[in-house]
């Protein structure tokens, strides 16, 4: 999504201009609409003095588009000229901007003005913080008098709400519609509702804002979709992992196996963060860079202890784990052995599945641990990986990263002081895997298995699998389908 000068203007294409003074959540509102975090935020009055058009394309076509306007910069007199105009009031407006178009006294008022008389709708912001101005009221008698569409957005950057009856009683007299919306935390849900209360400021609007939303929730589930696949793929590459090192007699074999195991750590590490900013990207994020504090478990090395402390499976739940996936395997041992070992290779093949899982929780970030290794003929084989934990620890963090992405809005730079991402010790796991369901967990270790044992039809079918799962995690974390198009 770019800026540009809309020369041409295709009558289908709704078309809206922010109007609000500066620091008060206009540019915060545009950015989040328009999902452009290039909107300049500045609370420096004047420095805004034209017209920037901020079109919304989706699949490469335009649906919607905003447009950052300047501020009045003469509203009283202003106001006194449209009162003493006695023309046609469907003039009004282009009347006022041939008369003043040349008086550097009126430039912006014409500027701000002239989206308005081509035909936009408007939209008028104000910080709800503050008291009433006479100044307010008479830039809201302006809009009203252009006859134009036009919704009020209280901009909510305060808890204060000792003034709100004042401006909801004030805005009543000259909106079709009042909003509170918070620009600084406003969630892609409360987007499609801000969406659906412009379909009510008139009823010639009505059908094509409708589409607009259509559009913007299959876009939604489209982006979800697309980074179900990357975190899939994610998986498959750093779980499936596998080398073949040459190791003659004399080499130090254990120095190879360490230096293995770093550049498998470098490889998963580049790979995991590739995906995020393609998630990133998705989500047309450009400013934002997941930059949070250092108690940010984000921000913690993917292979560090506190990493591993506070992500992934439970040791229990790695117990019950390893004990299912002993048992599915020793299984097809009992089917081999054409059902004369009465199961004994399955409850054999459980308890070491369990006993397996015990260890290398406790010992899961060591090479060998981590990535199965094995000299065979002078030759050291490296992969694949064969603890499950690091395949939830990615699902977690990749979770974690989607879910600051879809929450955080366009408007917003920076997190406020004092937030806490890296949980206190003793509340234990606070990725998501962990209280998942041993049904989906499952999903998970089906998924682990294929990659190791699995033919091509089982490794697509636990690929697809597990692409479901992520996908209807990443439904909960940034909002059901069905409750943004009900919204």
């Amino acid at each position: 999504m770019s800026v540009e000068q809309s020369e041409y203007r295709e009558p289908s294409i709704p078309e809206f201009a922010i109007v609000g003074h500066p620091n008060e959540g206009k540019s915060s509102v545009l950015s989040t609409l328009s999902e452009d975090d290039s909107v300049r935020i500045s609370p420096v009055p004047g420095e805004t003095t034209e017209c920037r058009t901020f079109p919304v394309k989706i699949d490469g076509r335009e649906i919607i588009r905003f447009i950052d306007t300047p501020g009045f910069q003469n509203p009283r007199q202003t106001l006194a000229w449209m009162r003493d105009y006695t023309g046609d009031d469907r003039e009004l407006l282009a009347e006022f901007i041939r008369v003043h178009k040349d008086d550097p006294a009126f430039h912006d008022d014409c500027v701000l003005l002239e989206p308005l008389e081509q035909g936009a709708g408007l939209i008028f912001v104000v910080d709800g913080s503050r008291p009433l101005r006479n100044i307010d009221r008479a830039e809201m008698e302006i809009l009203r008098l252009s006859g134009r569409p036009r919704m009020a957005i209280i901009n909510c950057k305060e808890e204060s709400d000792r003034y709100l009856d004042d401006w909801q009683h004030e805005f009543r007299k000259h909106f079709n519609s009042v909003r509170l919306f918070n620009a600084n935390q406003a969630t892609y849900k409360q987007r499609i509702e801000l969406l659906e209360s412009l379909k009510a400021i008139d009823i010639d609007l009505q059908e094509v804002i409708e589409t607009v939303i259509q559009a913007f929730v299959r876009n939604w589930q489209s982006r979800n979709q697309q980074s179900a696949s990357l975190m899939v793929a994610l998986l498959r590459e750093c779980l499936s992992f596998r080398r073949v090192k040459e190791c003659p007699p004399g080499t130090d074999e254990e120095q190879l196996k360490e230096k293995i195991h770093k550049e498998y750590t470098r490889f998963v590490t580049s790979r995991e963060r590739k995906t995020h900013q393609q998630i990133r990207k998705l989500f047309k994020h450009n400013l934002f860079n997941v930059q949070l504090p250092e108690q940010s478990v984000l921000q913690q090395d993917l292979f560090s202890e506190k990493t591993w402390e506070f992500l992934g499976l439970t040791q229990q739940q790695l117990i019950v784990a390893g004990a299912l996936g002993g048992a599915a395997l020793a299984a097809g041992l009992d089917v081999v052995a054409g059902g004369a070992s009465l199961g004994l290779f399955t409850a054999l093949g459980g308890v070491l599945g369990a006993t397996t899982a015990a260890i290398r929780g406790r010992e899961m970030l060591s090479g060998t641990r981590l990535l199965g290794m094995k000299l065979d003929h002078a030759r050291l084989q490296v992969g694949p990986v064969n603890n499950i934990q690091l395949l939830y620890i990615l699902l977690d963090r990749g979770l974690l990263f989607y879910s600051h992405v879809v929450h955080w809005a366009h408007g917003r730079r920076d997190y406020p002081e004092g937030t806490r991402f890296l949980p206190a010790e003793e509340q234990g796991k606070q990725g998501f895997t962990a209280g998942w369901s041993a049904q989906e967990r499952k999903i998970c270790d089906r998924f682990f298995r294929a990659l190791h044992q699995g033919n091509a039809q089982q490794k697509a079918e636990a690929e697809e699998a597990l692409f479901g799962l992520i996908r209807k995690k990443m439904e909960e974390i940034g909002g059901h389908q069905e409750s943004l198009r009900n919204a």
